[in-house]
C-alpha cells in the first residue's frame, strides 16, 4: 500500500508529465485559457490515459507472449485512437459546447505524448497490473492538476494590468516555467 501511495505521489507532483517531464505540452498550452475548458480536457485526458494504461498492460502481455514487441508503439497507438474516438463520440452527445470549445485538441489527445508515455513507462518499469493502474491514474491526475492550475493563472493574468509586449503568448510560457519550477519543489518527496 505504501509503494502504491509513493506512486501516485510521484506522478502527480514529483514527475508530474506536464511540468517535469514536459510530455502533453500542446493541449496544456492550447486549452488553458478558460477553466471549465480545461476541466473538461482534464477529464477527457483522465479517462484515456487511465484506460490506455490498463489497456496496453494486457496488450504488451500479448505481444510478448507471441513474441512481437517490436509492434508496441503501434499497438499502443491504435489503443488511444479508439479510446479518444469513444470519448469524441460520448462528449459530442453529452456536452456539444465542451465539445465544440475543446475542438481540435479533442482528437489531437491521440497524438498527446504524455498519454503514450505513460503507457511506454508503465512497460519499461515493469509495472504490475494494479501498480499499472495507478500509475496511469496518478500521471491523469497530474496532467489535469497542471493543466487546471495553469488555466486558472491565466484567467487571472488576463483581468491584470500586463504591458501589452508581455500578453498572450509570451506570458503563458514564462508563467508555464513558473509553475514548472514550482512543480520541481517536490523532487525531494519522493525518490
Amino acid at each position: 500500500m505504501g509503494t502504491l501511495l509513493l506512486v501516485i505521489v510521484s506522478a502527480v507532483l514529483v514527475n508530474n508529465f506536464v511540468l517535469a517531464k514536459f510530455l502533453g505540452i500542446c493541449p496544456f498550452l492550447g486549452v488553458s485559457r478558460k477553466v471549465e475548458t480545461a476541466l473538461g480536457m482534464s477529464m477527457a485526458v483522465l479517462f484515456v490515459m487511465t484506460v490506455a494504461g490498463v489497456v496496453t498492460y494486457f496488450v504488451q502481455q500479448v505481444l510478448v507472449r507471441f513474441q512481437i514487441e517490436y509492434l508496441q508503439t503501434i499497438a499502443f497507438i491504435l489503443v488511444i485512437a479508439t479510446l479518444v474516438q469513444l470519448v469524441e463520440i460520448v462528449l459530442q452527445k453529452i456536452s456539444p459546447a465542451l465539445y465544440q470549445a475543446l475542438g481540435i485538441f479533442l482528437p489531437l489527445i491521440t497524438t498527446n505524448c504524455a498519454v503514450l508515455g505513460v503507457a511506454v513507462i508503465n512497460v519499461q518499469k515493469d509495472y504490475d497490473f494494479v501498480t499499472t493502474l495507478v500509475h496511469s491514474l496518478g500521471a491523469a491526475i497530474g496532467f489535469g492538476l497542471a493543466l487546471v492550475l495553469f488555466a486558472g493563472i491565466r484567467e487571472r493574468i488576463e483581468s491584470a494590468d500586463v504591458p501589452e509586449s508581455f500578453k498572450g503568448t509570451a506570458l503563458a510560457l514564462v508563467t508555464a516555467g513558473l509553475l514548472s519550477l514550482a512543480f520541481m519543489g517536490f523532487s525531494g518527496l519522493v525518490r
